[in-house]
């Protein structure tokens, strides 16, 4: 084939840096926003931010030529000129006299040290947050160093108990077997099984109750040999566990009274002594970080009309320093001018980018609000079936922009914080040619499901029927897979005695 020059007529996107920013910062979260102008306040000092009520005076002081500026309300003290004589004007003795037993400091120690009882509240501070200074959660295994370094024993055994606790998982449960442990220490400390065994007992018996189980009866039993020897049917509970848990998973409870010799009501308390116990004992100790949550929109109502508004303490409020932006020159083409030339237009640039968010994402939350004003009203059963297209339609933007608006962005209900994607649910047809979202349909399956009979709880061809009864067309599979959704158990295993 020959080269050729060939013309074509055809439409391109192309998208500008300043378009690129403006989806960026369209699809970050709050938090990563706040990052965001954070590291553009500290490479752009043309941006600032405006505080509430900040009112600056950006006149120079000493711009009328006066070589003993004056203070005003506006000003620093710092202004104010000083009237103290100098050193070298007095002599040696009326500077000695001058000079005070004790120098007076800028700081105090506890601004410097900071001991435990300077991190305690006061008496009047209503404002301390435990929470705030205790967020850094504790490990199951350094839980149990700090017990280990409390009790008194030898070396040997110190290693031997390190070498367990490594072995113990989240959840407690010791996944190592002793075989594993007795061949990863070193063979100069001839340590045997039978010394393991015990250190392991001496384990079990730390906290929380049940921590050093090899499997869930051993778990359970070690809690309950924990409880008072008073506590009420312990050694049928003991004996339960350690004979017929197998049946107790199964709910054969006719099998359980005839094998334990219990009547009803006793084989129902020593049930409930079981269940208070914890599985998963080493859940018990929070091993993360409290993460917390910002909403981006709050909702609420006022002259029974519902009111959307920005959180305007998420995103702070930002603006172009006059002082910076006015010694840009537009004839100077220097390097230095052009430097400042291009911040004052990046400023201005990322300026509109999040004044094109706040607008978006209050148009998108509005039009959420209003179409489903029925479930801030009446909860998740009223919840109406929504997709992107028709927020899409409804706001003239396309779906791929409300995806990124919705995408971790929350919104403050009286109901409580829900990401808006939360709002959006497909939709089951009715029998009177309706829709029914799927979100009301798990919260009315979990509404049977707390109000059945533990004796006889709902199959989901039941539950089926009963949504049937009310003019949805669901089925069996669908059930199950909401109820799986909603994490409750089939009706098997919610079988249990009054």
């Amino acid at each position: 084939m020959k080269p050729s020059l060939v013309l074509k007529m055809g439409q391109q996107l192309t998208m500008t840096p300043q378009l690129q920013q403006a989806i960026r910062l369209l699809q970050l979260s709050t938090l990563d926003l706040q990052q965001e102008i954070q590291e553009a306040l500290e490479s752009n000092p043309m941006l600032e931010r405006q505080e509430d009520g900040d009112d600056f005076d950006n006149s120079d002081p000493l711009a009328d030529g006066d070589d003993t500026p004056t203070s005003t309300n506006t000003q620093s003290d710092t202004y104010q000129e000083s009237t103290t004589p100098s050193a070298d004007s007095l002599d040696e003795d009326q500077w000695a006299d001058r000079i005070p037993n004790e120098l007076p400091v800028d700081t105090a120690w506890e601004d410097i040290y900071q001991t435990s009882a300077s991190s305690l509240p006061s008496n009047d501070d209503d404002e301390w947050d435990f929470t705030a200074r205790t967020s850094a959660g504790e490990s199951l295994q350094s839980h149990l160093l700090w017990q280990l370094n409390l009790a008194p024993m030898s070396d040997t055994d110190r290693l031997i108990a390190l070498s367990i606790i490594d072995g113990i998982n989240d959840d407690g449960y010791l996944e190592e077997s002793l075989d594993d442990i007795l061949s990863s220490l070193d063979p100069e400390l001839d340590v045997e099984m039978d010394e393991i065994e015990v250190v392991l007992r001496r384990i079990q018996q730390m906290e929380p109750a049940g921590v050093g189980a090899r499997n869930l009866r051993e778990c359970l039993l070690l809690q309950l040999r924990q409880m008072p020897e008073d506590t009420y049917l312990l050694s049928e509970a003991q004996r339960l566990v350690s004979d017929h848990l197998d049946l107790l998973g199964s709910r054969d409870y006719a099998q359980l009274m005839r094998r334990m010799k219990l009547k009803e009501d006793e084989l129902r308390e020593t049930i409930e002594l079981i269940q208070s116990l914890h599985p998963r004992p080493g859940s018990q100790i929070e091993s993360g970080e409290a993460e917390y949550v910002v909403p981006d929109v709050i909702v609420r109502k006022h002259n029974e009309r519902w009111l959307v508004e920005l959180n305007q303490e998420a995103v702070p409020r930002l603006r172009v320093n006059s002082q910076y932006a006015g010694l840009v020159r537009r004839a100077d083409s220097s390097a230095d001018n052009t430097f400042m030339r291009n911040q004052l237009q990046e400023a201005r640039w990322f300026i509109k980018s999040l004044q094109s968010r706040n607008e978006t994402l209050m148009k998108v939350a509005t039009q959420i609000v209003e179409h489903q004003r029925g479930f801030l009203e009446y909860g998740e059963e009223a919840m109406k079936p929504l997709v992107l297209h028709d927020i899409a339609e409804a706001v003239g933007m396309h779906e791929s922009t409300i995806s990124r608006v919705t995408t971790q962005k929350f919104m403050h209900t009286p109901r409580g914080i829900f990401e808006l994607k939360y709002f959006f649910s497909s939709h089951v047809s009715t029998s009177e040619g309706g829709e029914c979202s799927s979100t009301a349909i798990r919260a009315i399956i979990k509404k049977l499901v707390a109000a059945e009979s533990p004796k006889k709880p709902l199959s989901d061809s039941k539950i089926a029927g009963l949504l049937e009864a009310q003019g949805i067309q669901v089925a069996r599979r669908t059930v199950a897979k909401y109820r799986e959704s909603l994490g409750i158990a089939p009706s098997s295993e919610r079988k249990r005695l009054v």
